[in-house]
């Protein structure tokens, strides 16, 4: 097996995960190419990047010449796209037929699948994957109609309950795939509620963490903390946090709490902690690398994610952070967001409170500011919780199967053998 990872930046600041499933793969010795359909937009990167043995393919120049003029997609001009296509033609001899299966998608989704194509014959992929269902998924389609590679993709979060969803589209994918994986159990019920057959393949499979390098510490001596994470966007709910932060500390309670992370609402938020004379107790931190971010989370009395719905139906599948606090030793606070209440059992691994309402928020964040037993019970539980499902080698094994073809459903004497 040779791995063609599919995305749509890389690298990208807040997208560890694929990262992690990455090096789990290199790790069991299987090589990967990593295709990128946009350059890189952040500014920082996280130092896991580093450990990435692929190498790296940006499909939005053509293959042109060494003489020629680049052409990035957005500037794609028909003289170009019609050279790609006649050259796609020559390569694959049942290009034009399958051509006709690329109807009602977008030019540059053609030309970069073109792109893909050409890469996938030279360098011997024999599997494409998507991490995303949504413009990554529709590359790795077309390449794989075009090429006759199987391809396989994850469907998330954001790519399938967002309102923008194209309902026919994702359909068509889930029929096409030789394998789907989502990260919830939630999502799955979802799926093929919303799909029916066309989602009978589709298996959960949860994302992965490096246990030995997240290292259990006990909740016991923490100062009065409370940590958050997550890009500053509707669905994170951090509005509610800030809310729930001014009912503690009109009671008195002496406590901090930040927020690590940046985003459009930054503004936002800032002028609720100012309006709520709060700059003495909330923090906007910006964006950190992981193990500061690690650092942080393991010193505090408690960490937070009040994830909602938000108007647009955008929502968090299972935000890694979530189960990353549990891993380290930190206890978590969140909301019944789509597979959150998976991990976290109200009073036996977490808390769990009611979305959009700062009242309970507040009431279970001084829980566990004062509550020292309260904390060691529910990380104890938690952390038994994350070595069982969350595994990032164990996880990445089950995925191999699925791309060879194996319903992981059956397949578990074939795991343990893998995982020997």
């Amino acid at each position: 097996m040779k791995l063609g990872f599919v995305v749509k930046r890389y690298p990208r600041y807040s997208e560890t995960f694929i990262v992690r499933e990455i090096i789990a793969h290199e790790e069991a010795g299987i090589p990967v190419e990593i295709f990128a359909l946009r350059p890189p937009n952040d500014h920082h990167f996280q130092d896991i990047i580093a450990r990435v043995k692929a190498n790296v393919n940006y499909l939005y120049m053509p293959p042109l010449p060494p003489h020629a003029e680049p052409v990035p997609v957005d500037a794609l001009v028909p003289s170009v796209f019609w050279e790609t296509l006649q050259r796609m033609a020559q390569t694959f001899p049942d290009f034009w037929q399958m051509l006709a299966y690329a109807t009602g998608e977008e030019a540059r989704n053609v030309y970069q699948a073109s792109l893909l194509s050409f890469k996938v014959q030279q360098l011997g992929i024999t599997h494409l994957h998507a991490p995303f269902s949504n413009q990554p998924a529709t590359v790795c389609r077309l390449a794989s109609l075009f090429t006759g590679v199987p391809f396989s993709f994850t469907a998330r979060a954001k790519d399938i309950y967002h309102e923008s969803v194209n309902h026919d589209d994702l359909r068509r994918k889930l029929e096409e795939a030789a394998a789907v994986v989502t990260i919830t159990r939630f999502n799955l019920q979802y799926l093929r509620d919303t799909y029916g057959s066309a989602a009978a393949n589709i298996e959960h499979i949860y994302n992965g963490l490096e246990l030995s390098r997240l290292a259990y510490r006990e909740p016991i001596y923490r100062e009065n903390l409370v940590v958050a994470v997550g890009r500053l966007v509707p669905k994170k709910g951090f509005e509610y946090l800030i809310s729930a932060c001014s009912l503690i500390k009109s009671t008195g309670r002496v406590f901090r709490c930040v927020i690590v992370g940046s985003g459009p609402r930054q503004g936002e938020l800032q002028q609720q902690i100012d309006a709520l004379n709060l700059r003495d107790t909330v923090q906007l931190l910006g964006p950190l690398p992981h193990v500061e971010v690690a650092e942080l989370v393991q010193s505090a009395a408690a960490f937070t994610l009040p994830c909602i719905v938000a108007d647009d139906g955008d929502r968090d599948g299972l935000p890694n952070v979530i189960f990353e606090a549990m891993a380290l030793g930190t206890p978590v606070v969140s909301t019944d967001v789509t597979g959150i209440p998976e991990i976290l059992t109200d009073g036996e691994t977490g808390l769990m409170v009611a979305q959009r309402n700062s009242e309970e928020l507040a009431s279970a964040l001084e829980k566990l500011l004062v509550g020292v037993d309260l904390r060691i019970s529910l990380c104890r539980n938690a952390r038994r919780l994350i070595e069982r499902e969350f595994d990032a080698n164990r996880n990445a094994a089950r995925r191999r199967l699925l791309f060879s073809g194996h319903h992981t459903g059956v397949a578990s004497a074939e795991l343990e053998e893998a995982l020997r």
